[in-house]
């Protein structure tokens, strides 16, 4: 491909929209263009690198013996609906009316679409197991779309769904798909773990997610310096000492009220008492859907919502307002809330607050708390579970070693679905024995866009973009640094010809623009091999070859180019191979 005729136009000045470095690299590169919020046309270098994304991910699918189909964007609410996540999905679902007023969805994901098919098409566990997978556009309305390709309302998603007639064979489609998933990471040139996630809105009982590993990551991780024990924060848990509880100690102190005016919040309050924030018991008010709880969290710890969700069985957790904490702990008890006294509420409480003594809480009466509380004799003690986001070093739950935070991409999420869609939508089969069973499912999902983006992410230097040689848009650059110089130009077309001819994916810079423009653009385009013929290493009958990932710079002679550039570029592949 010649530059000159390419379509690409550059980007000196870095977009004030883009936020994360790989919007603006994308931007600058020419990459892509935005259409509107969460909207973007990938120009014909960015979607050079979707085509490779999608190439090894179609490699690798169907090598683990998976089926390529094409399913429907256009979703009917009916099949929504029968599953029952139609008024469960939320607001993020695109939903709209055809002519006849009949309700349709654009397809955020395809569980209903692919169960409708295979319920209709699979009769015997003779046609079991199967795998089926596509590559399309999907879309979600997304409430704040930022990040250019990372949290979009249109984006392309591969998506597979597997179909067996047990749970043992589901295990084995899992791990199949856990596998073929960390080599097409691997093929991309990325460092991608998998991580223990939450199913959400997409439902089943265990997932995992692949993590990019870079600063910018939207997602935390927690993840053992000792073992292979790695988790979103959300689905994060840590080692729990059993304990006996203490029904009384000569160490406890006498509880009190003490006044605090004007002093709600946790550092506020642990300051003007001369404790550590630690010794404080916060008492949240929150609704799990219309469910009124008490959670009582450490004052230096979070909620995790995602586990009330789960324990309660709740699709939404949301605070009490201050009418319904009123309603509950008093009159002008807004932010001096807590746990004695309190009735009529269910009450639970993270485990770090279990084995706490002496410890401050809110009185339920305005500008007051309790010092010196302890359970048993100042309050009922509480239902205790896990309900917290993990901190750097907690104990690992399975070896008790320190848990790291770190921040990653998520780039593709697996499920085991078990009978969710299956058993709601009636996809059954019939066994050996003639019985009807219901088929057992995962599903497995790859944001194509969003590895394109988590690529950027983890490799660029100040200077630009760095692809891995599998998905570059082109493996090797041609620079002649002047095409008004005769011996320059048809030097440089010869060895453009020439790798051409060798199968190599190649782009020639055969604009007349000043040689510092060329180097800057190439750079930036992140081109793996950059060759530049320059009127100096004419004269000595050789190129310049500069390696972009380390900046490394070789001379060989220009008869013997090809034979480099070919290895260079066959060693980058087989490194992520």
């Amino acid at each position: 491909m010649r530059f000159s005729e390419a379509f690409i136009n550059t980007v000196k000045e870095v977009p004030a929209e883009a936020e994360v470095i790989s919007h603006q690299l994308m931007l600058r590169a020419g990459m892509i263009r935005k259409l509107a919020a969460g909207v973007y046309t990938y120009l014909p270098l960015g979607y050079r690198v979707i085509q490779k994304i999608e190439g090894i991910i179609r490699e690798e699918m169907n090598r683990a013996g998976a089926l390529e189909v094409h399913l429907p964007v256009l979703c009917p609410a009916e099949l929504w609906q029968e599953s029952g996540r139609w008024s469960l999905y939320g607001p993020e679902l695109m939903r709209l009316q055809d002519r006849h007023s009949r309700q349709f969805c654009l397809g955020p994901t395809h569980e209903e679409v692919i169960t409708d098919l295979v319920r209709r098409e699979v009769r015997s566990y003779r046609q079991l197991p199967l795998n089926l997978y596509q590559i399309q556009t999907k879309f979600r309305d997304e409430i704040r779309p930022r990040f250019g390709l990372m949290r979009g309302r249109e984006f392309i998603m591969k998506d597979a769904y597997s179909f067996d007639r047990d749970d043992a064979g589901a295990e084995i489609s899992y791990q199949k798909m856990k596998e073929t998933y960390e080599r097409i990471f691997r093929r991309c040139g990325l460092i991608c773990k998998a991580v223990e996630a939450d199913t959400g809105a997409i439902g089943g009982s265990f997932s995992h997610e692949f993590m990019v590993l870079a600063e910018s990551g939207e997602d935390r991780i927690a993840s053992c310096s000792r073992c292979e024990y790695a988790s979103n924060v959300e689905k994060a848990t840590y080692a729990i000492a059993d304990k006996e509880p203490v029904e009384n100690s000569t160490s406890w102190l006498a509880m009190q009220p003490v006044s605090t005016p004007e002093l709600s919040t946790v550092q506020e309050v642990a300051s003007f008492l001369g404790v550590s924030p630690s010794q404080v018991v916060k008492t949240l008010l929150v609704l799990a859907d219309e469910q009124i709880l008490a959670v009582l969290i450490r004052g230096d710890q979070e909620l995790n919502e995602v586990k009330l969700k789960n324990l309660t069985a709740a699709t939404k957790i949301s605070m009490a307002s201050p009418q319904v904490v009123e309603s509950i702990t008093g009159p002008e008890s807004v932010g001096f809330s807590g746990p004695v006294g309190l009735s009529g509420v269910r009450v639970v409480a993270d485990y770090s607050v279990r084995d706490i003594e002496n410890f401050v809480v809110g009185a339920n009466r305005k500008d007051t708390h309790f010092i010196n509380v302890n359970w048993g004799r100042d309050c009922p003690r509480p239902e205790f579970f896990d309900l917290r986001v993990v901190q750097e070093d907690d104990p690992c739950p399975r070896c008790q070693g320190p848990l790291k935070i770190s921040r990653g991409i998520e780039v593709g999420h697996i499920f085991k679905l078990g009978t969710k869609y299956s058993k709601a939508l009636q996809a059954t089969y019939l066994d050996q024995n003639g019985e009807e069973k219901t088929i057992v499912m995962g599903c497995y999902g790859i944001g194509v866009g969003r590895t394109m983006a988590a690529s950027i992410e983890q490799n660029h230097d100040r200077d630009g973009i760095i692809w891995p040689m599998p998905i570059a848009p082109y493996q090797v650059m041609v620079l002649p640094t002047d095409t008004t110089d005769k011996d320059i130009r048809e030097a440089a077309e010869a060895i453009y010809q020439e790798l051409l001819s060798a199968g190599l994916e190649v782009i020639i810079d055969d604009r007349e623009e000043r040689p510092g423009v060329k180097f800057k653009d190439s750079d930036l385009l992140g081109i793996p091999v950059r060759i530049t013929i320059g009127s100096k290493s004419l004269k000595q009958n050789s190129v310049e070859i500069r390696i972009r990932k380390t900046g490394q710079v070789i001379q060989v002679l220009k008869d013997q180019c090809r034979q480099k550039v070919q290895q260079m570029v066959s060693e980058m592949l087989e490194a992520s191979s």
